[in-house]
């Protein structure tokens, strides 16, 4: 019934179109920016949300862009630093981690890709992108499966990466920071030949830092080549080459809650704290990619546009953790445990897509069709064990474990492979130039493990729907529902095998950009339920003759988020101004798993709030400042209030809110400029989340860096 709707929406469209008169455009009409704000802070502009480039104000789901200048104006020195103003997100949940850029989009964790194509393939085995390599990221917000196939109901956050421009153009920068933070990096891009048909850019990285983690370093090499070539008049081809190398550790350290965020009578355990090894730990990854998009036109309306992508990943993972996550006896000490692996990854990726532009009569149709296809093999071989020894937290002593493990003690574990394939058509409507309609749908087949006897193939079907109304003011309400789904390996209690997990979110919203103006502002409420996760067998289940497992899983749990967002996007001669606000309530609405019925999902505040702020006095010529504040409300464990015959079973552990300020300042001289940024300027002790199963994390502490560029 719900893809009847779909089909429903575009013949009543076209209907319209075929009896409606053609419409007289008046000056007054909604005026759009479609590029960028003049100083390239706020972008207009997102090919995320429809896969194709679409004005944010005429795209009725919720889209927000961190342009390049936004992410150096924040001084973001990671992709999940630069996420930390957006509407609805919270970056780094489980803390600061060198292993990856974690965030979560109302409540549950999105699907990270590259230029449109899935980047991240199994776990622990890929290298951590370096913004500096970015043109902008975009966020997708809630389920976007029928244009980009499995992944959660989070979300998408889309990285894209720097491309050549015609006109020639670099910059060279150096910074320094506390942490012994010390980077070199250029960019510079141009026309190679005298026609510009042959324009090449190369982006370049060098690292060597230290953490806030006692011996965990963080350094990278990041080598980035890319070649466009306008063939002829009608094909354009652009490779994108990747390499990267980061050497790091383990700076996620698992605390426990006793000395975290329960007292504990030595007191706090400092953030600083490493509980592996020196000279055993190590978080190593070494990437080669290589991207190729081709772009044909084949007339004025219609182009032919392939994305293809092959990478290859390797990261070798040795640690000690401290495991259950629980002080010892004397409440000072933990028995640590030994994890290694040595985890690979290599995916090819490819989108071939359609686009086409084509009236009837009132009605202007934007269409995408296109087929996505991914294959990736994982690989994780690994070593886990008792063997670490004690550890003091309050006064370690390294050292004292004989006989660690090496590389001759992992396990050779079967290796993974993955496709999808998925075909899919998106037909965005604008009908008299006042009211939009967009509509998709997409079929999807994935398979892990064909070779295998037991493989099965998981099938799904999702779809869009989104009305949205322009007012010549220019504000643009709009309402739309849109679909997820996940696939599950295994088969349940019963010997079934699973379905995937299916998302629906419905949304609404209103998009204002003011007539004349550079603002933007985005307001949307939102309800998202995920059915068929897999919970423990009732009581009345576990009874039943026909269960196969009794220790196996049933599908009947649900995960329901609902909330509201708002941001907004100022801009005025001096000031700029980057404001949001969430309140999400993300809860588990159906569970047979005592203790879990109604509970928060775990590491997921309730209120998130932010404002940065840019000052650029015309009385203080080249000077430039910028503050920030940002608000992260308690989180939960992941656990229900539990109350039987009057006794609390369980109680919710939540962590305390707290307030964060950044800040910025700057100098323009010339071709150069100086600046000083901070994070956490007062350097505030915050711990990010804890779970149920015991353990803590510490956010980022300050960081530092003093910034000299030289641009041309």
């Amino acid at each position: 019934m719900k893809y009847s709707m779909l089909a429903t929406g575009i013949a009543a469209a076209l209907s319209f179109s075929l009896n409606a008169q053609q419409p007289t455009v008046s000056e007054d009409a909604v005026e759009v920016i479609t590029v960028k704000s003049s100083r390239g802070l706020i972008s207009y502009v997102s090919a995320s949300g429809a896969k194709s480039d679409a004005p944010i104000i005429e795209t009725p789901l919720s889209v927000s862009v961190l342009t390049e200048e936004r992410i150096a104006d924040l001084g973001a020195l990671t992709v999940q630093d630069a996420l930390g103003y957006v509407a609805g997100l919270y970056n780094g949940p489980y803390g600061l981690d060198t292993r990856g850029d974690w965030s979560q989009i109302r409540g549950v964790s999105p699907v990270q890709y590259l230029d449109g194509l899935k980047s991240l393939f199994g776990y622990y085995n890929n290298v951590r992108i370096a913004p500096y390599a970015l043109q902008q990221i975009e966020i997708l917000k809630g389920p976007s499966s029928v244009l980009y196939g499995q992944g959660s109901i989070g979300g998408i956050v889309n990285l894209v990466s720097k491309k050549p421009e015609p006109v020639t153009s670099g910059q060279v920068w150096a910074q320094l920071g506390n942490y012994s933070r010390k980077q070199l990096a250029g960019d510079i891009t141009g026309a190679l030949n005298e026609d510009a048909s042959l324009q090449g850019r190369m982006v370049a990285l060098w690292r060597d830092s230290d953490t806030q983690t006692d011996y965990v370093p963080d350094n990278s090499v990041v080598l980035a080549p890319s070649l466009s070539w306008q063939a002829s008049d009608a094909t354009k081809i652009t490779v994108l080459a990747n390499y990267q190398k980061n050497e790091s550790g383990s700076s996620t350290q698992f605390f426990p809650h006793q000395g975290t965020i329960l007292p504990n009578e030595f007191g706090q355990i400092p953030s600083s704290r490493f509980v592996s090894e020196p000279g055993f730990d190590q978080y190593d990854t070494e990437q080669t990619a290589l991207t190729a998009i081709v772009e044909h036109d084949l007339s004025a309306d219609w182009q032919l546009r392939l994305a293809s992508r092959y990478s290859d990943s390797h990261a070798d993972y040795h640690t000690m953790y401290g495991w259950a996550p629980k002080l010892q006896n004397d409440n000072r000490s933990v028995n640590r445990v030994v994890y290694l692996s040595d985890a690979s990854s290599r995916a090819l990726t490819s989108d071939l897509q359609l686009h086409g532009k084509l009236e009837t009569g009132a009605v202007e149709h934007t269409l995408v069709a296109g087929f996505d296809y991914q294959h990736a093999y994982t690989d994780n071989d690994s070593f886990y064990a008792a063997g670490g020894g004690l550890l003091d937290l309050y006064n370690p002593v390294y050292g004292q474990v004989a006989n660690l493990p090496t590389e001759a003690d992992i396990i050779d574990y079967p290796s993974s492979t993955t496709y999808q394939a998925g075909v899919y058509l998106q037909d965005n409507m604008k009908i008299a130039d006042k009211w939009l309609l967009s509509a998709a749908i997409r079929r999807d087949k994935a398979t892990t493990n064909p070779e295998l006897s037991s493989s099965a193939s998981q099938y799904a079907t999702t779809g869009r729907l989104g009305f949205m109304y322009l007012f010549d003011s220019g504000v643009s309400p709009y309402i739309c529902f849109s679909e997820s789904f996940e696939p599950l390996l295994g088969a349940d209690a019963y010997g079934n095998a699973f379905e995937p997990k299916k998302g629906e979110q419905w949304e609404a919203g209103l998009k204002y950009q003011p007539k004349g103006t550079e603002h933007l502002l985005t307001a949307a409420v939102f309800n998202i339920t995920e059915q068929n996760r897999t919970t423990t067998l009732s009581a009345a289940q576990a009874s039943d003759p026909a269960v196969i497992n009794p220790n196996g899983q049933v599908q009947d749990g649900e995960v329901t988020a609902e909330g509201i967002e708002l941001e907004a996007q100022l801009a005025w001669e001096e000031l700029d101004i980057y404001a949001s606000y969430a309140y999400i309530d993300a809860y588990v609405s159906q569970s047979n798993t005592l203790g879990e019925m109604g509970a928060t999902l775990s590491a997921q505040p309730e209120h998130l709030a932010s404002v940065w702020a840019t000052w650029r006095p015309a009385m203080l010529q080249n000077w430039q400042f910028g503050a920030g504040v940002r608000y992260v409300g308690e989180t939960s464990d992941g656990t229900a209030y539990v109350e039987q015959g009057g006794v609390v079973l369980n109680e919710p552990l939540t962590t305390d809110s707290y307030t964060l300020f950044d800040a910025m300042v700057g100098y323009n001289f010339g071709d150069y400029s100086l600046s000083l940024q901070a994070q956490n300027i007062t350097d505030k002790t915050v711990i990010t989340s804890c779970l149920a199963r015991g353990d803590c994390f510490y956010g980022q502490r300050r960081a530092i860096s003093a910034n000299l560029r030289y641009s041309f």
